[in-house]
């Protein structure tokens, strides 16, 4: 049978990051990609001009007709903005029954844009991470979930161990702002932790990697990989997405999603 895997993100009209990085990146793995806009962004390398957002209950309807009609192995969620939102979407997960959710708990565009709302951070913890195979947060949203500060590995180390107590089997976080020469991005499965290192590209090109990260582990998942093995394969694929970066734009660039094709 086809792997098949679900996101729900926002759009990103300039394709670098969002709902269309997502379908790029299951596309690279050969898994048929399916997706719930939660909103309609304005923005481009320079930065985000304009959120709308999608309302709850057209949200909620895009994930029960694609689930209840195709299916998926796998389900990502990025950019989701609100409250209400969140609780619509954990909703529907709970219906379908989704085991393996890859949560990105997007909070700031790469800009420093606010995707978030400030109380939505309270439900993204008490609805959505319960829920969570595995969460991926980088430095500063790590530090937002945990309360703990992530400057270096050992901060890293904290943050995971406190984002794990709130429900999800698995927490990635991500090294990539992090000081150093070498990224390390951090799994923690509750008793071990596993570093995964690559080493650092000085680029600007980096407009997306969170959300193709997190889109090339569900990907994995969806081919019936174990988290693990999903995680170290979606680390590789991103690193070289980086290093084949295309140089598009003025601002912070898109990443090559496609470079084992090139």
């Amino acid at each position: 049978m086809t792997a098949r895997a679900l996101t729900i993100a926002g759009s990103d009209p300039g394709g670098g990051a969002g709902v269309q990085a997502d379908l790029k990146t299951f596309s690279a793995f050969k898994v048929y990609g399916m997706s719930a806009v939660t909103a309609v962004t304005v923005q481009n390398t320079l930065g985000v001009r304009g959120v709308m957002a999608v309302p709850p209950q057209v949200v909620s309807g895009q994930i029960d007709a694609v689930l209840e009609d195709i299916g998926a192995g796998a389900v990502k969620t990025g950019m989701l903005g609100s409250a209400a939102a969140i609780q619509a979407i954990a909703s529907r997960l709970k219906a379908h029954r989704v085991k393996n959710l890859v949560v990105d708990p997007v909070m700031y565009a790469k800009s420093g844009h606010a995707l978030l709302e400030p109380r939505a951070a309270g439900a993204l913890i008490k609805e959505l991470l319960p829920l969570a195979l595995l969460v991926t947060p980088n430095a500063p949203e790590a530090e937002r979930l945990s309360g703990v500060a992530v400057r270096n590995l050992a901060g890293a180390k904290k943050a995971a161990r406190a984002i794990r107590a709130l429900g999800p089997a698995f927490v990635l976080v991500k090294g990539g702002h992090l000081a150093g020469p070498v990224c390390q991005d951090l799994l923690y499965d509750g008793k071990t932790f596993t570093v995964h290192s690559s080493p650092r590209v000085r680029t600007k090109n980096t407009h997306g990697t969170g959300c193709t990260l997190s889109a090339a582990i569900a990907a994995g998942l969806a081919l019936g990989l174990p988290p693990r093995e999903a995680v170290a394969g979606a680390v590789e694929y991103v690193a070289g997405a980086i290093r084949h970066a295309f140089g598009l734009g003025a601002g912070h660039g898109p990443l090559n999603h496609h470079w084992r094709a090139s």
